[in-house]
């Protein structure tokens, strides 16, 4: 049976429930949108996209056919229009988004009415929370847990939750020490407690086959489960507001909080998260208007209608031995179109709550987890023309198979755009300087558009700016972080290059446990990872020095991050640098500047990180 066969044998089943819904008479599953409202979002957002994408593309075609078009020239433009989409919509994502958030719209009733009415009232679903670990540090997750049910105890909710440990743990002496952890936390709460562990020892289908073991063995026992990764943690008032608004909601079937990183006493991850958590909001704000009832699953943090998930997102395994064969390594895009697909609404919660996860500490982590991220991207390809996916869905999954080959992309550019220099083909007519200015201030401009909106969003208004430190000390952060980002950009995007090559002959990536503490990072393992982003910056630096000085004005930002990355790396990771930044409030996050309570005893018993 062939994949589309296998997807197709399961129509009737969500065809049936999609009829059930309001959508026969025009609104999304949940009853609280209309479909065509959200239509003419989208064909706007489409509008704008498009309108941009030709402007842009059609500059930059003039720029490069003065004195008449080479080869460099067509293959120059073809990556331009490649790498640029990625940029436009975020761009336009962060523009929407901050005018919901300070024009005249209530954001709240625009992008997300269904939250609406489900700050308080009782609990009444039984509520499964399954934390998935593999090769983990089990103490700290399990201190994280352990809080996260103390805490909704006290509420006086606890009797609707009942807690997993679900481990793929491979490691002998990290499953000993999950066990005796588990024991002594199951002794400690009573024998009747709700916690359960299990370990599988044939680890098929990664975290997306672990949580359908817990499917097949308890998913009866529950309505909704709230899915953690290792290195997640909740506050209670986050939990219970998932949860009523899911209640509140039959057809609400993931409901995918905004997630924060945790307060970091390394500096890459303070510096980075820093940027995320500003920029994140507008950008999320701006998303949500327009993907409204198709939008994203994360794979942790989100709460998700047990029911449904069971029945039509059980993930298929793709032919094929090689890299992109097999189990589906990003699993969550692909079960939130699936859930949208089965006539269930896939939203995301656009407001800060207490939904916290750990960034990577350090350069070589970041790239290591990024690469996992590609590779289960690329398997998307097989994917796409899944029989019964909404439109929204479709665009979902191209999207997140061209965030990778748009920095590619990007890599491709910069080499043609070197190699330019011994195009044999040039002419004499003079080159339009100004409009190639124009151009590259637009397009760098709009690359920054979505942390710019969220500083923006932040500086307008009072009780922000004070959760931040005050407006000097989020601007001063938003200054470090702008460099931060200009140093990492061409670097990651660089070592996601190679990789996809490496993927087209079979190179593949091991999933397993992300480092999550602050550590130095000698020269040398930062030489052995990073010598090709040196050689290829000093490389393509050297030509244009040689051969074309006056263009090193326009590829200096990117020369500098390739140039230095080895410093970068190590500089970053060094726990000095992390500790003097946090002396100082240097890109301090709200929780730097007043800690809640859950998190400051997470914190003070050492496991947030």
């Amino acid at each position: 049976m062939s994949l589309n066969d296998e997807f197709a044998a399961d129509l009737p089943r969500y065809a049936d429930a999609e009829r059930a819904t309001p959508a026969a008479v025009g609104l999304a599953p949940a009853g609280l949108q209309s479909t065509r409202l959200l239509f003419r979002r989208r064909l706007l957002v489409a509008g704008l996209n498009i309108a941009t994408f030709a402007g842009l593309v059609t500059l930059f075609a003039h720029l490069l056919g003065t004195g008449g078009f080479t080869t460099l020239d067509i293959l120059l433009l073809l990556a331009f229009c490649v790498s640029t989409p990625w940029t436009i919509l975020g761009f336009w994502n962060a523009i929407i988004g901050l005018w919901l958030l300070h024009g005249p719209t209530d954001a709240r009733r625009a992008v997300y009415p269904y939250a609406a009415g489900a700050e308080d009232g009782p609990i009444t679903a039984r509520v499964a929370v399954l934390m998935t670990l593999r090769n983990e540090d089990p103490e700290r997750a399990l201190a994280r847990l352990k809080q996260m049910r103390a805490e909704i105890e006290a509420t006086g909710q606890g009797a609707h939750f009942a807690w997993f440990v679900l481990s793929d743990t491979t490691r002998p002496e990290i499953a000993a020490a999950e066990e005796e952890l588990f024991a002594a936390w199951r002794r400690e709460a009573g024998e009747d407690a709700p916690l359960t562990y299990r370990r599988r020892h044939e680890n098929s289908g990664f975290k997306a086959g672990n949580i359908r073991d817990f499917l097949e063995r308890w998913g009866h026992e529950h309505e909704l489960m709230l899915t953690l990764d290792a290195d997640s943690f909740l506050g209670p008032e986050a939990v219970l507001r998932l949860v009523r608004v899911m209640q509140a909601h039959p057809r609400l079937g993931i409901l995918q909080s905004l997630v924060v990183g945790m307060p970091s006493h390394a500096a890459f991850a303070r510096i980075f998260q820093f940027g995320m958590r500003h920029g994140m909001r507008s950008y999320t704000m701006g998303a949500s208007w327009w993907a409204g009832d198709c939008g994203p699953y994360w794979g942790h943090n989100a709460v998700i209608r047990i029911a449904p998930f069971k029945a039509h997102c059980h993930l298929p395994v793709l032919s094929g031995n090689g890299p992109l064969g097999g189990c589906i390594l990003s699993h969550d895009q692909i079960e939130a179109v699936l859930m949208r697909r089965a006539g269930y609404e896939v939203r995301v919660l656009p407001e800060e709550m207490e939904s916290y996860e750990e960034n990577p500490p350090h350069l070589t982590e970041f790239t290591r987890r990024d690469l996992r991220w590609c590779q289960g991207n690329m398997q998307y390809w097989r994917l796409l023309a899944m029989p019964g996916l909404k439109p929204m869905s479709r665009f979902q999954i191209a999207w997140a198979i061209l965030m990778y080959l748009g920095a590619v992309a990007w890599i491709a550019f910069m080499v043609l755009a070197t190699l330019k220099v011994f195009d044999t083909e040039l002419y004499d007519e003079p080159f339009p300087a100004t409009l190639g200015l124009t151009l590259f201030a637009l397009t760098f401009a709009m690359s920054l558009a979505p942390k710019a909106a969220g500083l923006i969003d932040v500086l307008l208004r009072a009780e922000e700016r004070r959760r931040y430190g005050g407006a000097g000390r989020l601007i001063g952060g938003a200054l470090t972080e702008f460099l931060f980002g200009v140093l990492l950009g061409p670097v990651v995007a660089f070592r996601i290059a190679l990789f996809m090559v490496g993927l087209v002959f079979g190179r593949t990536i091991t999933w397993d446990a992300q480092a999550r503490d602050a550590v130095r990072l000698s020269w040398q393992t930062a030489f052995a990872g990073l010598w090709p982003q040196l050689v290829f910056g000093l490389a393509m630096g050297t030509v244009l020095y040689v051969y074309a000085p006056g263009a090193l004005i326009w590829a200096l930002p990117a020369l500098i991050g390739l140039v230095g990355a080895v410093p970068f790396a190590v500089l970053t990771a060094d726990p000095t640098l992390g500790r003097w930044l946090m002396r100082r409030g240097v890109c301090a996050i709200p929780e730097d500047i007043a800690m809640p309570a859950s998190l400051a005893a997470l914190t003070g018993a050492g496991k947030a990180g």
